[in-house]
């Protein structure tokens, strides 16, 4: 398939145009083999997650071959709230300006408790940062610009109306029984990476299932058109005159497109709910009766928070909603799955190009597994707070609003979703701890071995530009002075000197990362710091290198646990 066979003219239009595209079936070379076709990387759903991963892959040189059972983008708003990490990683991917251009930027969130506001935080409080903390941009559409991007690189092969009906996994990789509308075929994959949704029909042919708790509670999203002088800003309501006993949150997307989310409760019959008869009164309550709107879209959800015990299974991995999922209050569903293909892509590039063994690939389960309880526990709490079982629960989340009016410690237990950040990966096998540097010990709590490079402007041939733009695609030892002389001897390592290689346009990147004379980090091709050190020596760099590789232990397990 080529980019002419798509009518992407139509993403200059609104949503009802971009949900309309439809990608066309296009009968692959493979069906017509005696024996089934080998590939080094197939993916099966081209949501943000399998998308975001092909991308990744073949920009490193990987073909990838992604199936999909459908034809269409998502319909409806579903994620929303792409998170200024995301925005990062698709940056590296050539999409992120796309989103931000068509995206809605926001920092700011409001909380209100009936019909007062009690208080309001911003999300990225510094200056530096080249993307704001959050963009809203309908699904459709963020899918729409990776296809678009997807379609640009001849190594992506997207297959369309190519439906998964069964796996067979082997020791060298997995058997795929595809159906399609010209019949069934068979393929085989050296990786096969099942990004297939929350639903995911992989792990159900696997045998595996995701565990975890679902809440006895109901929520209604209705996507509304409308003009409206609300500020860009999310805001969220407990307990409003306008819906009371429940809760409300209201975010503003493209196209003059407002999302409002209202709490049912567990009783509401998600089919009656859906009715526009009873959408339309609920909306003129929060906007007034004479409000003038038109409704897009609805759905009815349930909170979940659930995930595999382990997400790699021999050459089946899986990312995304297929692995993990969470209640949807926190942004932490879509941002998770595309921060997993980011773990993912370089690990199985290294390992497909002969630089790694599989224990590299392997590290991507703990990994990833720890973020995804780090998002779990984040999202099973505000589920908590926002939907109280109990009276005395109720009262104690009562008197928490009540009190964080005044009181920036009532504040900290206010809980209306904490908004998605990138997982620190705390404990990882493949971090070098810091050495005991004593009094001179490194100042810099944010950017700890396991954390993401925070970015900040530079300049580079005199030229304005920022941090992690000028990271490469495998590792970065990024020093603070001079690039010592054996860095040039240092395997699939660009070696960037804060001072002449950049210029540290506003002295952040020092701040940030308290960068004295000689120091140094060392940072993933996922941009994670994985080593720093006051002076680096050849050796202590070399070991890290083969720490951060997995080389350091051969035995390491693709089930054991990061430390918390």
């Amino acid at each position: 398939m080529k980019p002419q066979d798509i009518p992407f003219d139509a993403l200059r239009g609104t949503g009802p145009e971009v949900q309309a595209i439809e990608f066309p079936y296009r009968r692959s070379a493979d069906q017509d083999q005696a024996t089934p076709a080998r590939h080094p990387v197939v993916v099966v759903g081209a949501g943000p997650a399998g998308l975001s991963l092909a991308i990744d892959l073949a920009q490193r040189g990987q073909p990838v071959v992604v199936l999909d059972n459908d034809y269409r983008l998502s319909i409806g708003s579903r994620a929303i709230c792409f998170a200024k990490r995301t925005l990062e990683i698709w940056d590296r991917l050539g999409v992120g300006q796309r989103m931000v251009d068509k995206g809605v930027s926001w920092n700011l969130g409001k909380v209100f408790f009936h019909d007062q506001q009690v208080y309001q935080f911003n999300l990225l409080p510094e200056d530096g940062h080249e993307r704001p903390a959050f963009i809203n941009l309908q699904q459709y559409y963020a899918e729409a610009y990776l296809v678009e991007r997807a379609l640009q690189l001849p190594l992506i092969d997207i297959r369309w109306h190519n439906q998964v009906k069964a796996v067979t996994p082997r020791d060298d990789g997995a058997s795929v029984q595809v159906d399609t509308p010209d019949g069934p075929y068979q393929i085989e994959a050296d990786w096969l990476i099942a990004c297939d949704g929350s639903r995911s029909p992989v792990r159900a042919m696997l045998g595996l299932e995701s565990k975890g708790r679902i809440f006895q509670d109901r929520f209604l999203i209705a996507d509304v058109k409308m003009q409206a002088d609300f500020p860009t800003e999310r805001w969220f309501w407990f307990d409003p005159p306008f819906h009371p006993q429940q809760s409300v949150l209201l975010h503003r997307q493209p196209d003059n497109v407002w999302r409002i989310d209202f709490q049912l409760g567990w009783d509401a019959d998600p089919e009656v709910e859906k009715r526009p008869e009873n959408i339309l009164p609920r909306v003129k309550a929060l906007l007034g009766h004479d409000a003038q709107f038109d409704l897009e879209w609805a759905s009815v959800y349930t909170f979940a928070c659930l995930r595999m015990d382990r997400f790699v299974h021999g050459r089946v991995v899986f990312a995304g909603d297929s692995a993990h999922g969470v209640s949807p209050f926190g942004a932490r569903g879509a941002n998770s799955g595309v921060q997993d293909t980011e773990n993912l892509a370089w690990k199985l590039d290294w390992v497909l190009k002969g630089r790694a063994g599989a224990e590299l690939l392997a590290s991507y389960g703990p990994e990833r597994e720890y973020a995804a309880d780090e998002n779990i526990r984040n999202s099973t709490r505000a589920t908590d707070f926002i939907t109280p079982k109990s009276e005395i629960s109720r009262l104690f989340r009562d008197a928490a609003l009540d009190l964080a009016r005044e009181h920036e410690f009532a504040r900290r237990i206010v809980n209306s979703g904490r908004l998605s950040v990138p997982a620190t990966l705390h404990g990882s096998a493949l971090n070098t701890p810091d050495a005991d540097h004593g009094a001179d010990a490194f100042d810099a709590p944010r950017q700890v071995p396991g954390a993401v490079l925070l970015d900040a402007p530079v300049l580079r041939d005199g030229q304005p530009g920022w941090l992690l733009r000028a990271l490469g695609p495998d590792f970065t030892l990024l020093c603070f002075g001079p690039v010592p002389a054996w860095a040039a001897g240092l395997p699939h390592v660009q070696a960037l000197s804060l001072g002449s290689d950049l210029v540290d346009a506003q002295g952040l990147v020092t701040q940030r990362l308290d960068g004295r004379p000689g120091s140094a980090y060392l940072v993933r091709p996922d941009q994670h710091v994985c080593a720093r050190w006051r002076q680096p020596t050849e050796a202590g760099v070399r070991a890290a290198l083969a720490r951060a590789t997995a080389r350091h232990d051969t035995t390491a397990r693709q089930d054991a646990p990061v430390a918390a």
